[in-house]
């Protein structure tokens, strides 16, 4: 039973440009199925998690972590009474907007754009769903509903201070509200990123033997989750073994996560969305203790993962190929493909939206796309361990970002 809280499709805000909804879907449904059916959402499959997608078969791209987040986040969205559909959505829609080569790449663009308003993800995925997908007869973009995007723009809270190119320029057009909590199903979308990403990021590491088994076993809360392992099956093999540690570590976050967000709830007594947005704070949280522990956890996969010696010297091999792309691009507008030269006639002499334009395309590419192009156009091949491999392939050890 949907709380009364929740967000309401049939109270929608509506979307930007009018049109008849469907009789069969909400218009959360509607939002989620657009956002599936994406260019940007596909072009995912082939985007960084943390290892370049083409390092392994097993590893998580954009993609798939993506579609993880969504399980989660509806698991936890339908225990506490909200409306799945836009939750759905959110975490679906909530990493189109990252370039290629993961937050390497991210701190490139933003490091490009600097000079022309900036680069941030959370913006961009707004600047794909309302502006650069252009499929359909009427509108540019997926014309979402006005909570799907509220969602997208501020699931991790407010949005304060400077506000990114992107997310400024549609707000002028389409009042996000931004200075204010989304949604409650937002929020989950939010939390559910952690969650996925603590869990899957502890699986690949150790696929990539980053780091052992054994020192996962010294974490905070991993070890008990071990242990309970090791007391109900002595005997499981080391394959077995992790996956049921890890199931059980997964477990304890969300479990954490609607039992803290429910007691939030009750304290707050919210009588509609309204009071959830107005609330001050975010109703979905970790508790302080899960907080800590897991600030320990992410501390030792920054090191261990995020910065192991072969990730960084990936990470400066990619930067390398954005920081060369984008000048090249900004010197010859000839060398972008016809349908965005036709946005650069568009903006003739405007430095900054053409530099907003290469942005796009390059924020566009995924990782493969974007290590093949700039072999073509520089004519060096690229370094061995960014060349893609065959079908298939699986390395223990990862060396890339």
């Amino acid at each position: 039973m949907r709380a009364i809280y929740a967000s309401d499709p049939a109270a929608t805000r509506g979307r930007l440009h009018p049109e008849v909804e469907s009789t069969f879907r909400s218009p959360f449904q509607r939002d989620r199925d657009r956002i599936i059916h994406a260019s940007a959402f596909r072009r995912l499959k082939h985007k960084t998690q943390v290892f370049i997608e083409h390092e392994g078969d097993y590893f998580r791209t954009r993609l798939t972590h993506s579609i993880e987040v969504a399980q989660v986040a509806r698991t936890i969205s339908g225990a506490l009474g909200l409306n799945a559909e836009l939750t759905e959505a959110v975490a679906l829609a909530h990493d189109l907007g990252h370039p290629p080569f993961g937050h390497t790449g991210e701190d490139a663009l933003e490091a490009l754009m600097r000079p022309y308003g900036g680069f941030d993800h959370n913006a961009q995925a707004i600047r794909i769903v309302t502006s650069l997908e252009r499929h359909y007869a009427e509108w540019d973009g997926l014309n979402l509903t006005w909570e799907t995007l509220e969602g997208i723009a501020k699931h991790n809270g407010p949005v304060t201070g400077e506000i990114p190119h992107a997310l400024a320029r549609y707000d002028a057009q389409h009042d996000l509200e931004l200075s204010s909590h989304a949604s409650a199903e937002a929020q989950v979308a939010a939390l559910s990123d952690d969650i996925a990403y603590n869990n899957h990021d502890l699986h690949d590491g150790l696929r990539a033997e980053l780091f052992s088994t054994d020192e996962l076993a010294e974490l905070p809360l991993l070890g008990g989750c071990f242990a309970e392992v090791d007391a109900a099956y002595p005997d499981l093999n080391y394959y077995r073994r992790r996956h049921e540690a890890l199931r059980r570590f997964f477990g304890i976050l969300v479990e954490d996560v609607i039992a803290v967000s429910r007691a939030n709830l009750a304290a707050l007594d919210p009588q509609s969305v309204a009071d959830i947005r107005g609330a001050g704070r975010m109703m979905v949280q970790f508790s302080p203790d899960i907080w800590t522990k897991l600030k320990v956890i992410r501390e030792f996969l920054f090191h261990r993962m995020y910065r192991a010696p072969e990730v960084v010297e990936m990470r400066a091999k990619v930067t390398a190929i954005v920081h060369e792309l984008f000048p090249m691009f900004m010197a010859d507008t000839s060398l972008l493909p016809r349908q965005w030269r036709k946005d650069v006639a568009d903006v003739e002499g405007d430095e900054t939206a053409l530099a907003r334009i290469v942005c796009d395309y390059i924020s566009g590419m995924t990782d493969r796309f974007a290590i093949v192009e700039h072999a073509r156009l520089t004519g060096v091949e690229p370094a061995p361990a960014l060349r893609a491999q065959g079908p298939g392939h699986l390395r223990s050890a990862p060396g890339t970002f």
